[in-house]
């Protein structure tokens, strides 16, 4: 026969609840064989587009008929499970009449609906029960006496790369061996149970109680059904019976395959770990992967020598006829629909994409009986010789030590036996009557009770059913609670529990249930100390259970009660059907974690999902660390975006605004601690069940290399806590010094760290404080600089003295840079002074919003050492060092809230300048930080305007000098007007304002002696002379002394604009005669630094200038003194209050003249540009920028 390619099929589900929650969005569209996904992160690129055989859309456009089944609405293009099958599965029982071998599985992430579209739900059933049930109707058609046909079923698990057969008891430790035919190369699972049927009843039978111990082991954790791989194998054969009387066997094999969730592999997180390679997590897969790679590049042609990886695992071993063999093979690949699984979808797709390369040459397995048997006694013969006179005959092969060989020697004796045992037990069958077999395995199969078959006691009687993560394993096992008492323990105890239950944290006597005439309690075993949670709650004495509550025995065992007697006890908020999900939302929730979905983030929900995913889990592995005596505690730990390590200088903190989902681990002997990511979690949580389950099949444990033990880890750094140091004052090229918190992952103060943050040039020299701007904006497209000095610390915990050091990282130089100060031992209290100069080639828009919203988060840890216990440790076992470290955490917790608050009062009662005492450090360091830089720019701010109205007072002076014929009021209008619309333009002058003061130095003696002299004219000399002494001191220091010939002042006037073009073409610098009139000695400018702490935040932000912020009117007759006055009433103050109070004043107080300046402005026309145009905010703005050049 020629070749012929595996058809694939890919179908697309609706949107469960929790993607309906988070208002997923749909990213698969199908037309016709064609499918498409678009990225949802690139809403403008293409969609990526892949052709199948088959594209099923089940994603919309259904409706549900009266008996439960979903057909396609009107017009829609909806796949129904019928449809499917009769696209697929006729085929698959088509292929099996003609003889040939068949293979289907359906591949997919967890939860895409594989399950669904292979088995089906309730009325909805898949492809297996439908073809299982059109085979037996179309035997039942056969009206040939010739033709007879034998059906046998058998139904297997793969997890850990151990097979265990479903349909059997009784497994062997490490699972069924799989072999290899050594005439026809095929591999086969060594003593599994092969069933023969003779009606679909009988296979719908023993599918349940397949599933049935598939739910069983995944409760006892032997297995997780999400990464398990399940596989039915239904052989048909025909005998047809010729004339002559010899009888032919046309034989089938069907291998319906539900493969494992498909999540990738990197996609947990994992890496870095040191036992993943020894995971075998998705081991099968990746292997498939491989194999489906190899046969795809052979079927193109693109390699033409290629070794097949079939015996990587024992999955592809098993489909080795499947793929490339003799087989008919259809893969139906299930899809998410939803944006948030783009990238698992994308990957099935691709996987899909190359299934469809593969070529199979399949042929009619058609052979006499009597030649099939007359060939197995042969081929026993040879194998009977071969094991006689010494065995198997080894030559020595190239590089085989004679250790290899004699190993190589007995592997292939046990192969032969095994052989030999297997062709006899073929032999034994067909000695023995179809019928006679058939009768057996019913009589068998009438035996089995899956456990809620009954479904009349169910109406009468109340019971426990159970819940699994996977939906087809839940509602499987029921126990109905008969009247009196029921009780609940492990096998092994005396006498024999009524509900037998094995696995984590069951006790002998683990509880008891009461039913009196439908009232329903329940009560732990005294002394047993058995774990019982009843909807979420710890069991504590004797309880009344009501309709619908949730019962978790141990650590796994998760029940619903179901009370027909007394419905109306059920809680009426509670959902129509209890699942697994929300069982385990439950708990989450009295853990204190949130579970409800509105108005959460993207980020938020899938950090919320994971942290469902994973507090099982973590509730697991501590029961096993008890069990097994390991002295670890784990707990999940959220680590916020402010807590986590690393920053970004081009990147905007809330970019990076996700919360990160941890294990941290504790040894409970010495108190060392590690923080495991979720994907190294779930891999060692995989290695803790197979070691766990080594300890069930009595294998001893105690003696395995530490290496090899997932509970062991080698000591690492710890994160003591992170410190965020926000940037602002960069925008403004502001100094700052401060001493933060160093606060945990829970937000509780750990220690302080003193760092400092100051612009500087490339070489780390600080720039002069005149290089302060207004306008962040200036900094655009030029060079900046600034260092970072960590300069001391002081931690809290003594536990942390064997050494501190302090991490952090930063794009220096346009590459993200790791830096790390030295590590200072024996201390609490670390000195470090460690600098780093951070360089930006060309400031960014993107940078400033950093600056302004960002910080750098610096990662503090300490040095930890596997130290020797405290010896009265050593007699505690892993339960009582737990419940002692939870006692001794919760008392540290108590006794530092106590004192902080103690330190609340203590603040408010003496209006401390400390910091406020609240669990969350990081939002402290915050709103101290940006508080801080603020109370500077508004110092900057209040010193402008006190020289703006330095300057109406100067334009009120001189109008109200002049006599009363030359008051004009429109040009005094402009002026005000301008002055008080412009926000003002910072220039700088030198030269002649040195030149002044000295020539005023020199004048001063002759001055002096006059009996009368000019206040002005005193306050100029004065000033002068301390001017010129601070030059010469500055001198003596080394500066130079260009700078300090240098001031920097703001004007504010109608011709400002013309002073600006003339700053911007001479370096920034204007003739001091030209800005004379606003120059104010007497102003005292504040220094650009931050070391006040400000408790108070109110919501002021930007530049409030404007006409109504000057008061005019104290100034027509002021006082000299007044402005020094308030200029020391706000250095007394301290804070942002009395400048605030102080602006709002003037704010009332010049609505008089505002509202008086507004109504003339409405009565007048446009004022005449003969006197030069009047700046606009604007272009004040504008000129600002232009004309401030920093040196």
């Amino acid at each position: 026969m020629p070749d012929e390619s595996v058809k694939v099929a890919v179908r697309v589900r609706p949107f469960n609840q929790r993607e309906k929650d988070r208002s997923a969005k749909l990213i698969i569209k199908m037309q016709g064989q064609m499918t498409t996904i678009a990225n949802p992160e690139t809403p403008n690129e293409e969609p990526k587009s892949f052709s199948f055989d088959y594209s099923y859309w089940s994603h919309d456009g259904f409706q549900e008929k009266s008996d439960g089944v979903l057909e396609p609405a009107g017009g829609s293009s909806y796949a129904s499970q019928r449809r499917v099958f009769e696209d697929l599965g006729q085929g698959v029982l088509d292929n099996a009449f003609e003889g040939y071998n068949c293979s289907l599985f359906a591949y997919g992430q967890t939860g895409s609906g594989k399950s669904y579209s292979m088995v089906g739900y309730g009325q909805n059933k898949g492809i297996v029960p439908i073809t299982c049930d059109e085979m037996f109707k179309t035997m039942d058609k056969n009206a040939d006496p010739n033709k007879r046909f034998e059906v046998t079923f058998s139904m297997l698990e793969i997890y850990n790369e151990q097979v265990r057969d479903l349909l059997s008891k009784d497994n062997p430790k490490g699972g069924l061996n799989v072999r290899q035919n050594p005439k026809l190369g095929l591999f086969y699972v060594e003593n599994l149970k092969r069933v023969p049927v003779g009606s679909y009843a009988e296979i719908e039978k023993r599918t349940d109680q397949g599933t049935a111990s598939r739910t069983v082991a995944s409760t006892n954790m032997n297995a997780t059904s999400s990464r398990a791989h399940t596989v039915v194998t239904i052989t048909f054969d025909q005998i047809i019976k010729s004339e002559s009387g010899s009888e032919t066997k046309k034989s089938s094999v069907m291998n319906l395959v539900d493969l494992a969730g498909s999540e990738r592999a990197d996609s947990t997180g994992a890496t870095g770990d040191r036992l993943k390679e020894g995971a075998n997590i998705n081991k099968s897969l990746s292997a498939l992967g491989n194999v489906i790679s190899a046969l795809a590049d052979l079927s193109m042609g693109t390699k033409k020598k290629i070794m097949v990886p079939y015996r990587d695992s024992v999955l592809t071993k098993l489909l080795q006829n499947a793929l490339g063999g003799n087989s008919k093979t259809i893969m139906i690949a299930a899809l998410s629909p939803a944006d948030i699984n783009y990238d698992e979808t994308l990957s099935t797709l691709r996987y899909a994409d190359r299934a469809k390369k593969i070529k199979n040459k399949a042929v009619v397995n058609e052979n006499p009986l009597d030649k099939l048997i007359r060939e197995l006694k042969e081929e026993n013969e040879r194998l009977k010789k071969a094991m006689e006179g010494g065995g198997v005959v080894m030559q020595e092969g190239a590089g085989l030590t004679p250790e290899e060989l004699d190993k190589m020697r007995k592997q292939m004796e046990e192969d032969i036996r095994a052989q030999l045992m297997a062709n006899q037990a073929m032999i034994a069958e067909n000695a023995q009557s179809w019928d006679d077999k058939l009768a057996e395995a019913r009589t068998e199969t009438e035996k089995i009770d899956v456990g809620g078959a009954d479904n009349s006691r169910k109406s009468k009687e109340a019971y426990l059913i159970n819940l699994n993560e996977d939906p087809m394993l839940s509602g499987v096992i029921c126990h109905f609670l008969n009247s009196g008492e029921t009780s609940v323990g492990r096998k092994d105890a005396s006498p024999v529990p009524n509900i037998c239950l094995s696995g984590l944290s069951i006790q002998k006597q683990h509880a008891v249930i009461f039913n009196k005439k439908g009232v329903i309690e329940i009560e732990s075993v005294s002394g047993s100390g058995s774990k019982t949670k009843i909807n979420g709650i710890p069991l504590t004495g004797r309880k009344a259970l009501c309709h619908k509550d949730r019962i978790l025995f141990g650590s796994n065992h998760m029940y619903v009660l179901m009370n027909p007697l007394k419905p109306e006890t059920a809680d009426n908020s509670l959902p129509k059907e209890i699942t697994w999900e929300y069982a385990q939302k439950e708990i989450a929730q009295v853990k204190g974690f949130a579970t409800g979905s509105a108005g959460l983030s993207k980020e938020q929900q899938i950090v919320q999902e994971q942290v469902l995913e994973i507090l099982p889990m973590v509730s697991e592995v501590n029961a096993v660390s008890e069990e097994l005596n390991k002295q670890k505690s784990f707990e999940v730990v959220l680590i916020s975006a402010a807590a986590q390590e690393g920053g970004d200088i081009t990147q905007s903190h809330a970019s990076n605004d996700l919360v990160l989902v941890t294990v941290k681990m504790k040894n409970l002997l010495n108190g060392n601690t590690w923080l495991w990511e979720r994907g190294k979690f779930i891999t060692r949580r995989y290695l803790i069940q197979e070691l766990y389950q080594k300890f069930l099949d009595g294998e001893n444990i105690s003696n395995i290399p530490k290496e090899q033990d997932p509970f062991w880890e080698p000591t690492e750094d710890v994160l003591i806590g992170t410190s965020n140091l926000f940037l602002q004052s960069l925008s403004y090229c502001l100094d700052f010094e401060d001493t933060l918190n160093i606060s945990d992952y829970k937000g509780q103060e750990e220690g302080h760290l003193k760092v400092k943050l100051e612009p500087c040039d490339n070489k780390g020299k600080p720039i002069d404080e005149e290089a302060f701007v207004d306008d962040p904006h200036e900094l655009l497209n030029k060079p900046y600089h600034f260092k970072l000095t960590v300069e001391n610390a002081n931690i809290h915990k003594s536990r942390f003295s064997k050494g501190i050091m302090v991490k952090y990282s930063v794009k220096n130089n346009g590459k993200v840079e790791e830096v790390k100060t030295p590590t200072v031992k024996n201390t609490l209290t670390p000195t470090f002074n460690h600098s780093k100069v951070i360089s930006i080639p060309k400031l960014k828009q993107e940078n400033l919003d950093f600056f302004e919203s960002g910080c750098i988060t610096l990662s503090i840890y300490g040095i930890q050492e596997d130290t020797m216990p405290d010896p009265k440790l050593l007699k505690l076992n892993t339960r009582e060092l737990r419940e002692a470290s939870m006692y001794q955490d919760l008392r540290a917790l108590t006794i530092n809230q106590e004192l902080r608050q103690m330190e609340n009062m203590e603040n408010s009662t003496a209006n401390a300048s400390g910091r406020r005492a609240t669990m969350f450090g990081n939002e402290i360091a915050s709103d101290t930080s940006h508080l801080k830089t603020e109370v500077v720019l508004l110092q900057r701010k209040y010193e402008r305007l006190q020289q703006k109205e330095r300057r109406m007072q100067q334009i009120c002076e001189e109008w109200s000098k002049k006599p009363d014929g030359e008051k004009q009021f429109e040009p005094f209008y402009r002026a005000v007007s301008a002055v008080a619309n412009s926000t003002g333009t910072r220039l700088k002058t030198r030269v002649q304002m040195l030149n002044q003061m000295l020539r005023l130095q020199k004048e001063a003696p002759g001055l002096q002696r006059q009996k009368t002299m000019d206040p002005s004219m005193l306050s100029q000399v004065l000033q002068g002379q301390k001017y010129v002494r601070q030059m010469a001191l500055d001198k003596s220091d080394g500066k130079h002394a260009g700078d300090g010939d240098t001031i920097s002042l703001f004007v504010f006037d109608e011709n400002e604009h013309e002073l600006a073009q003339e700053a911007s073409q001479n370096n920034g610098v204007v003739d001091y005669h030209k800005v004379a009139h606003h120059h104010y000695p007497d102003l005292q400018l504040s220094k650009a630094k931050t070391d006040s702490v400000i408790e108070e935040k109110d919501g002021t932000q930007g530049d409030q200038d404007s006409f109504g912020s000057v008061d005019l009117e104290p100034y027509m007759n002021a006082d000299p003194e007044d402005s020094a006055d308030r200029s020391k009433r706000f250095t007394q103050n301290g804070n942002r209050t009395g400048l605030l109070s102080d602006i709002n004043t003037k704010r009332e107080v010049i609505k008089p003249a505002r509202n008086a300046v507004s109504e003339y402005s409405a009565n007048k026309k446009t004022p005449s540009k003969s006197n030069g145009k009047r700046p606009s905010s604007a272009d004040n703005n504008k000129t600002e920028s232009s004309a401030c050049v920093l040196q």
